[in-house]
């Protein structure tokens, strides 16, 4: 089966909201090297990007939180 890629906001690598970890995320980059190409789109477009992230953050979604398992040696003894 095809598990389907999904653009969401990172629950792990967020700055802010999460929005451009989500992206570099869901393209497979770096997310310092997304944030980069962010900071200098804002430069190039005269601030106008800066609209961009809050309209990112109000409509992707959040991606689930992932589930933690426990370390294969984190357990209690015996009777305690």
């Amino acid at each position: 089966m095809t598990d389907i890629k999904r653009l969401r906001r990172s629950q792990t690598d967020r700055t802010v909201a999460g929005v451009l970890g989500g992206i570099a995320e869901y393209l497979g980059v770096d997310p310092t090297m997304v944030r980069a190409l962010f900071l200098l789109s804002i430069l190039l477009t005269g601030g106008v990007a800066v609209l961009a992230y809050p309209m990112l953050w109000i409509v992707m979604p959040e991606a689930p939180p992932t589930p933690v398992s426990p370390a294969p040696n984190d357990h209690l003894p015996y009777g305690a």
